[in-house]
């Protein structure tokens, strides 16, 4: 489970670089500027842009549960079975979700973002049942 937990937030470091790296990607010399600037006043999103950072906020929500899962699954000695599996199947989940949110067809985001969710109830279950 620690190697879930340290893969989640190495994927959670990346997706934080991801924003600002489709601003510079984009070419725009507006948002070249806010990039090399103090950042005091911010140009609106590129596309990209735009759906990285939404993904990056949706990240913040999905730690928020992950995290709290994982550290009991370890603290209850039953980081193991469905916890480990639903670990697992989260963050591959997230893996896929920042380009099926990058390309724009939602059906395909929103079907990853269940399945990442899946992964928690897996998680849930593992801690609920004896075992794990």
């Amino acid at each position: 489970m620690i190697g879930w937990i340290l893969a989640v937030l190495g994927l959670f470091v990346v997706q934080t670089l991801l924003p600002n790296a489709t601003r510079a990607a984009s070419g725009g010399a507006e948002q070249r500027a806010y990039l090399k600037g103090a950042r005091d006043v911010e140009p609106p999103h590129t596309v990209m842009s735009g759906r990285m950072a939404r993904a990056l906020t949706n990240m913040f929500e999905a730690l928020v549960v992950f995290l709290p899962l994982a550290v009991l699954a370890v603290a209850t000695g039953r980081a193991e079975g469905w916890a480990t599996l639903g670990a697992a199947v989260f963050f591959f989940a997230r893996v896929a979700y920042i380009p099926a949110y990058a390309s724009g067809i939602v059906p395909v985001r929103s079907a990853v973002w269940g399945i990442g969710h899946a992964g928690l109830v897996m998680m849930v279950v593992g801690l609920l049942v004896a075992g794990g």
